[in-house]
């Protein structure tokens, strides 16, 4: 009998650091009870089981050797049960599955990362190996935007990213009487960034309205849409290409994304409930 390949097989990881990160978002940090999964790279995902109830898949919101560390909004059966995991307890995960950001071939480029909402988690991991390695690359600009300032991800990293180099700009939909910083649209922000159109390449991650108006603006400023790279979502149920969920067009966003160019995403994405 062949063996069967890891990415189909989920492995049991265990729950050993859970952070709250707002009222219904936790970050959970998982490693391996025994046998690891084959290494993550920065915007790949994984099919989580919360045993007995089911699996979603999540994107890894930081990878750390056999580490393994989600960013969980609970918003589903699935989710919920995830979201309430506390350490010791236990997780199935199968991966890694689909395309990363690909950081291989942005050596010398200035480099812009766009995140709305939650989509900020899967950006993470990619912020994280950029500072680790800054003279590889040109300037880091992040862009965020979140619904309200309780929202916010990652608050006590954006403090670390602005002290390793990063220029960061944050805006928020509604804010509260405490926020004192820009109110508007993620896109408002670009007017802000530091970068050469010709020299960069931009990574997006947030909901798909904001993914396609960021991306439009990009071209109008210079950027050429192969050069711009967005992480699509759709429903995911195997993670393997075979249930046909995921599709979008011509694509199986587990195998073929989710991370994919605006060149390909965006006669796609123009077709109404495609």
């Amino acid at each position: 009998m062949s063996a069967v390949r890891p990415a189909l097989v989920p492995l049991p990881y265990r729950v050993v650091g859970r952070t709250e990160e707002t009222r219904d978002t936790a970050e959970i940090v998982l490693e391996p009870v025994a046998a690891a999964l084959p290494p993550f790279g920065p915007g790949q995902f994984a099919m989580v089981y919360a045993f007995g109830v089911g699996d979603i898949p999540l994107s890894l919101s930081g990878i750390d050797g056999q580490r393994l560390t989600h960013t969980v909004r609970a918003v589903g059966a699935v989710s919920q049960a995830l979201h309430s995991l506390r350490p010791g307890r236990t997780a199935g995960v199968r991966g890694p599955l689909g395309s990363g950001w690909n950081l291989r071939t942005q050596a010398g480029r200035d480099l812009l990362v766009v995140a709305g909402g939650l989509g900020l988690a899967p950006l993470r991991p990619l912020v994280r190996d950029v500072l680790a390695a800054p003279q590889r690359f040109g300037r880091l600009n992040i862009l965020i935007g979140a619904r309200t300032p309780g929202d916010l991800l990652c608050a006590r990293d954006i403090d670390d990213w602005r002290a390793a180099g990063a220029r960061i700009e944050v805006t928020v939909d509604r804010p509260d009487d405490t926020w004192q910083g820009d109110v508007g649209v993620v896109t408002a922000l670009l007017d802000r960034a530091v970068f050469d159109p010709g020299g960069t390449t931009a990574f997006v991650c947030g909901p798909e309205v904001m993914m396609r108006a960021t991306a439009r603006e990009l071209v109008h400023r210079g950027l050429t849409p192969d050069r711009i790279r967005l992480s699509l979502e759709r429903t995911m149920h195997c993670g393997t290409g075979h249930c046909g969920h995921c599709q979008l067009g011509p694509l199986l966003l587990c195998l073929d994304g989710p991370v994919v160019t605006w060149a390909r995403a965006e006669p796609l994405l123009a077709v109404k409930e495609l």
